[in-house]
């Protein structure tokens, strides 16, 4: 009996031993959990800091981008504003400028923290302020129609070293918020690195609790059912088994707690990477924007400059006059080309394939690349393909060819040689005769990396402001349209040859008529044939309405003017005799398409010409009726051809429309 007793007093302090071993244990471990707790609020607030200020910076960019914007866009609006004296114009102008300077005023508010970028920022504007006096002395004298004197203004304003020093603090500003940029993305990835080390570690101590809670619960409940004591002891046995559980759940809440944090925070990091590439998608749309902008304004230049010369010189000096005219409308076809080839980029302009005899395309192109690339360079043409043609689009290959020249004089710094060579080879490939157009520079040669990225629509090794990035991306997409390919040759400090090679046609598909390739360039004077028609016009714009109504009179036509499509079928019935329809492919409330169905319903035999200016609208219906589509701009000899031919057409029953 003693001895029972005795060894039921040692299994007691045994059972003593292991519940206060237990206690300890589960202390120690909490302490460290909650060591680790805040560990993890800490690093997650440092991340979070980080996350705000890399968002701060996209922000800036992004408001200084708009900026740049709302100025270019204010500043062409004043161009045209100056030259057409349009009140839209006028009122676009002040609603960008004013747009411009709550951009200022939300710029300077985010960079007050930064002492550098807030004295940037004040210095764009007192140049802004110096600008705006210009700026608004020019809408001052367009607006009381002193068109001289608004043109003079504007063109000394363009000519200001102001707008210089206003690009330069734009890009000091866009550039120095980029470095910080760079810094807090940085700073951002080492915070979420400490950031995951802590969450792995809280993650393996809260599964090692957890684990050990629960071994040390089961322990004391079998050594409990072993010993079978007095239900005293039980009771406190299972009470102490109740309160193990309950630090295991409370345990287990935290670590759930813990991975949902850990999953907002990948979210919002997923949401500000996400950010971050739109941000950069916005700055390589902003680059083509200055390099577009940039251009339109010289070829503005052009336009306001001829025919300000021309209005000064029409009655003194009519041949000096007209020269200045000519000079206009090169700058004017100058921009239609422009917007072709952005156009032409985003594949909306379809491609107008020809038989075309490369040596004589090229020959005839020659002089244009001259007055292009410059004085200093020297063309020289080598041209070895005979009478080798091939299935291309004319404008798009002599545009591939200027790209390529423009390229390899900017290359060579404005002074060498460039040679365009031709040849017709038989490729180990194929095994078919190519034609192969070889464009050589004596420049400075591109290295692997640039070669690699190429092709890349924005990509552009010039000088911000002296490229839009689309020349190299679009002689690219010449050769896949074409059933062709680009080869490139170029090494540091040797040069560069890019060569087109384009499938060549069998001999008894040229076309023997062609004659020498040249092209037929529009008259300045359109002959009439004696015979003239009677036509409706629909265009819902008044301007471009009452210029087209005029240059159909010039040619000796006569036409009815209509900008409601809706009136359109009861001018028909009022004037039964005409022989043409002319409509705009857009309009409010009924398109063009939808307005030939209506008069193909009750007039069959009558003739629609389309109108358009937007080529993604006439996509489908050039792949349908492509002689049916006149594109806008274009020339008198252009709209003579499309009239006449359209009609003759009719006449022998090559009616699309019916």
């Amino acid at each position: 009996m003693f001895g029972a007793d005795e060894d039921l007093e040692q299994e007691n302090q045994r059972e003593k031993h292991r519940f206060w071993l237990t206690v300890g244990l589960a202390a120690i471990l909490a302490g460290i959990v909650a060591a680790l707790l805040l560990l993890l609020v800490r690093a997650n607030e440092n991340y979070q800091e980080s996350l705000v200020q890399q968002r701060q910076s996209m922000e800036i960019i992004d408001e200084t981008r708009a900026l740049d914007a709302s100025i270019s866009r204010a500043e062409a609006a004043l161009g045209r504003f100056a030259v057409g004296l349009a009140n839209e114009d006028g009122l676009i102008f002040d609603a960008q400028w004013r747009r411009s300077r709550a951009y200022l005023n939300q710029l300077q508010r985010d960079v007050k923290d930064d002492s550098v970028q807030r004295a940037a920022v004040q210095q764009l504007r007192k140049e802004l302020d110096l600008r705006e006096k210009y700026l608004f002395d020019v809408a001052l004298s367009a607006n009381y129609n002193q068109t001289l004197a608004a043109i003079s203004k504007y063109h000394a304003a363009g000519l200001d070293d102001g707008l210089l020093r206003i690009d330069r603090l734009l890009s000091q500003i866009v550039l120095t918020e980029r470095r910080l940029l760079l810094q807090r993305s940085r700073h951002t990835e080492a915070d979420r690195d400490s950031l995951n080390r802590a969450m792995w570690l809280f993650s393996i101590i809260g599964a090692g609790t957890a684990i050990i809670a629960i071994g040390a619960t089961f322990s004391l409940i079998r050594a409990t059912g072993d010993r079978r004591l007095a239900m005293v002891e039980q009771r406190a046995e299972s009470q102490r088994a109740a309160e193990l559980e309950e630090a295991v759940n409370s345990r287990t809440a935290e670590l759930a707690e813990a991975n949902a944090a850990l999953r907002n925070e990948m979210t919002e990091r997923e949401n500000a990477e996400t950010k971050l590439r739109q941000a950069q998608k916005m700055e390589a749309l902003g680059q083509l924007t200055g390099g577009i902008a940039h251009d339109f304004n010289n070829m503005l230049a052009v336009v306001v400059g001829g025919l300000e010369l021309a209005q000064r010189w029409i009655r003194k000096e009519p041949d000096k006059a007209d020269r200045h005219l000519s000079n206009a409308l090169d700058g004017v076809n100058r921009a239609a080309d422009l917007t072709r080839r952005l156009l032409a980029f985003a594949r909306a302009d379809p491609a107008r394939p020809e038989t075309t005899r490369i040596d004589g395309c090229i020959q005839a192109f020659s002089s244009l690349i001259e007055r292009t690339i410059g004085d200093r360079i020297g063309l020289t043409l080598d041209l070895q393909a005979g009478d080798a043609s091939a299935m291309v689009d004319r404008h798009q290959f002599e545009n591939a060819l200027l790209n390529l020249a423009v390229n390899g004089r900017d290359a060579m710094g404005g002074a060498g040689i460039l040679t365009i060579r031709t040849k017709v080879e038989k490729l180990n490939q194929t095994g078919a005769d190519t034609i192969i157009i070889q464009v050589i520079d004596e420049g400075c040669g591109m290295d692997e990396a640039v070669l690699q990225r190429l092709f890349d629509p924005f990509f552009t090794t010039k000088p911000s402001g002296q490229g839009t990035g689309l020349g190299m991306s679009q002689v690219f997409a010449f050769c896949r349209q074409s059933q062709g390919e680009v080869q490139v040759q170029s090494s540091p400090g040797q040069g560069t040859s890019v060569g087109i090679l384009l499938p060549i046609l069998s001999r008894d598909c040229n076309d023997e008529s062609e004659g020498d390739g040249l092209i037929a360039l529009p008259k300045a004077a359109i002959i009439p044939d004696g015979r003239s028609y009677h036509l409706l016009v629909v265009e819902d714009d008044p301007r471009v309405l009452a210029a087209t109504v005029a240059l159909v009179q010039d040619l000796g036509h006569r036409a009815i003017a209509c900008n409601d499509p809706f009136q359109a079928e009861t001018l028909l019935r009022a004037h039964d005799d005409i022989d043409l329809v002319m409509t705009d492919v857009l309009m409010p409330g009924l398109t063009g398409p939808e307005l030939a169905a209506q008069i193909a319903a009750q007039w069959p035999a009558l003739p629609i010409l389309y109108v358009t200016g937007y080529a993604g609208d006439a996509t489908d219906l050039e792949n349908r009726v492509r002689d049916d589509v006149l594109r806008k701009p274009f020339t008198l000899a252009t709209l003579d051809q499309a009239i006449r031919g359209r009609i003759e057409s009719s006449w022998h029953g090559a009616n699309p429309t019916s």
